[in-house]
């Protein structure tokens, strides 16, 4: 009966249900239901990880219609405030969708790079070597996708420690993944997100006062953890030859996008409203090197399933009364990381993005970081958990990973104790 029961009584399970029974307070209590729509859509997507594009656009369609019949849109009732809604939007959108699908293709001509064969030659053999792995993690993430870094670091460790992997140190590599991109506008969808929405690049760079921190508190435990259930094997690398062509194109693309972007900013400010720069210069950058090598095009139908699903919520987001939250707070954001932990940080960065008044750098971290305390809390961790299906345990995760959310809980107050709580401007017209 116990067994039944615990088939039966499932964390996700118990996740979706608690989301309803919340719904149903926060809308007795007063909240719009808008709010209460999104919570279950949320709640959703944790639960059917095998559906979350049709659990997403199930979403959007409830939610749009919703406010069409009922509400109307911030832009105006009926199909005409609908199209106003979607034209205020449609440049970050294309510039998300353009830089999803984009990264996907950039993290690939890394990975062909041959780089990542030849870093086990950089690691100590003792548990050190799993420490220094998991700054090998955090760097990379800095400058690529933190799922493609999370991915490289998996398949490493997978060598290395023979594929015996212990779950606390497969958490710790998720958390290094989305620590190494918090502070950077290219190393995580979120930062992305803020990139695109008018957000200085500088003003989440001090995400990583708490990052470093976080990565160290959770980053020596579990590079003991592992040495204890089982130690570094290496093999040294003999006759690596790396692609240099494809270390240049990687390259070539992240200048070109940063550059683009800083340009427009000072002299022409105005581009980057009405027209997706980023995600047009991360393409054009792709196809201008392309007869150098050729990008692996075979991603772009499951990377556009992935980006599709990320923007359903993102859309589902704009839609969100966000006058009606409270006020932006150092406490709000610290209680966004636990929140991400269980929720998608992607709409939760939206939100925050509509609302404003934010300190960016804290927030990026909170739900970049956050969401790694749980194994679906993040695109990376989910990511990996297919690699080793092992992980996908949240009481395993909780327990053996004890130690990520000690690190966010440390890292978050060095972070303001060192720089305290500073709301950093954003452009308003977006």
């Amino acid at each position: 009966m116990a067994k039944i029961a615990a088939r039966l009584v499932t964390p996700q399970r118990a996740l979706f249900a608690l989301a309803a029974v919340t719904a149903v307070v926060a809308v007795e209590l007063g909240a719009p239901i808008e709010f209460a729509l999104f919570a279950l859509t949320l709640a959703g997507v944790a639960l059917f990880h095998d559906s979350t594009l049709r659990v997403a656009l199930i979403g959007l369609v409830v939610v749009t219609s919703y406010e069409f019949i009922f509400t109307g849109f911030k832009t105006g009732p009926g199909a005409l405030g609908l199209a106003r809604q979607l034209a205020h939007e449609w440049v970050t959108l294309a510039n998300l969708l353009a830089l999803l699908m984009g990264f996907a293709l950039l993290s690939k001509h890394f990975e062909e790079s041959r780089i990542p064969d030849a870093l086990p030659r950089f690691l100590p053999d003792d548990w050190k070597g799993g420490f220094v792995l998991l700054v090998i993690v955090f760097v990379l993430s800095a400058f690529l996708d933190n799922i493609a870094a999370a991915l490289i670091g998996g398949a490493i460790a997978n060598v290395v420690f023979r594929g015996n992997v212990h779950i606390g140190y497969l958490a710790a590599i998720v958390a290094a993944s989305n620590a190494g991109g918090a502070g950077s506008v290219v190393g995580d969808t979120t930062t992305t997100m803020m990139w695109i929405a008018g957000v200085n690049p500088l003003d989440v760079l001090h995400a990583y006062v708490a990052a470093v921190v976080a990565l160290i508190v959770c980053g020596i435990p579990a590079a003991l953890q592992q040495h204890r259930f089982a130690p570094i094997k290496k093999d040294a690398s003999r006759g690596l030859t790396l692609d240099w062509v494809r270390v240049f194109i990687v390259v070539f693309i992240l200048v070109s996008a940063i550059t683009a972007n800083v340009t427009a900013n000072l002299a022409f400010p105005d581009v980057l409203d009405h027209f997706p720069l980023l995600g047009a210069t991360v393409w054009a950058a792709l196809l201008l090197t392309a007869p150098l090598r050729k990008p692996d095009w075979s991603l772009l139908p499951e990377s556009f399933k992935g980006a599709a699903f990320l923007l359903a919520l993102v859309v589902i987001a704009s839609l969100m009364p966000v006058e009606k939250l409270s006020p932006a707070s150092w406490q709000n954001a610290f209680g966004l990381g636990f929140i991400s932990a269980v929720f998608d940080n992607i709409p939760l960065t939206a939100l925050a993005l509509k609302q404003g008044g934010y300190d960016w750098g804290m927030l990026a971290y909170t739900v970049g970081f956050g969401g790694s305390m749980i194994w679906f809390g993040s695109s990376a961790g989910v990511a990996l958990s297919n690699m080793y299906p092992q992980a996908k345990s949240v009481g395993s995760w909780i327990t053996s990973g004890w130690h990520v959310t000690v690190a966010y809980v440390v890292g978050f107050f060095v972070l303001l104790a060192v720089m305290g709580w500073v709301p950093q401007a954003i452009r308003t017209d977006l």
